[in-house]
């Protein structure tokens, strides 16, 4: 897949998703250390890698969005779409955890939301690791079975 946005023959989208990644994890590591019994202040930390996450996620999400829209291919939009639906899931599910905490003391995150927050990273991971996969050629089998060979 070839991107429509780069800076310095850089493509911007794949640097982009890093920055969400990268806080979600480190949010996930705080809620947890908070949750096993560290101070207050590593729920707060979360919440507020949370907010960061969603911010350059959404930047991340519109990048992505104009690539996938310059595809010519119908098999391969389908397949930036899917990925851009990932995308868009993990922002949402982060959106509410984040909701979620806004009237919690300290916003701290309980067994239940940090589980939320375990499969929502996850969930993001995976859509790394699809994008990946799209970007390097590789199409995996479900993937190509959802795209399928149809027109529309």
């Amino acid at each position: 897949m070839e991107s429509r946005l780069s800076v310095a023959g850089q493509t911007v989208q794949p640097v982009l998703v890093m920055f969400p990644l990268g806080l979600f994890a480190m949010a996930v590591l705080f809620d947890l250390a908070d949750l096993l019994g560290g101070p207050n202040i590593l729920g707060a930390l979360a919440y507020w890698n949370i907010a960061a996450g969603l911010v350059v996620g959404v930047l991340s999400a519109v990048a992505g969005a104009v690539d996938v829209m310059f595809l010519r291919r119908p098999q391969a939009r389908r397949l930036g779409a899917l990925r851009t639906l990932i995308n868009i899931g993990v922002l949402v599910a982060f959106a509410v955890i984040l909701m979620v905490r806004v009237r919690a003391a300290d916003r701290v995150a309980g067994v239940g939301l940090f589980l939320i927050e375990v499969l929502a990273l996850s969930l993001a991971v995976f859509g790394a690791w699809f994008a990946g996969q799209l970007a390097n050629g590789n199409t995996p089998a479900f993937a190509r079975a959802a795209a399928g060979a149809r027109e529309f």
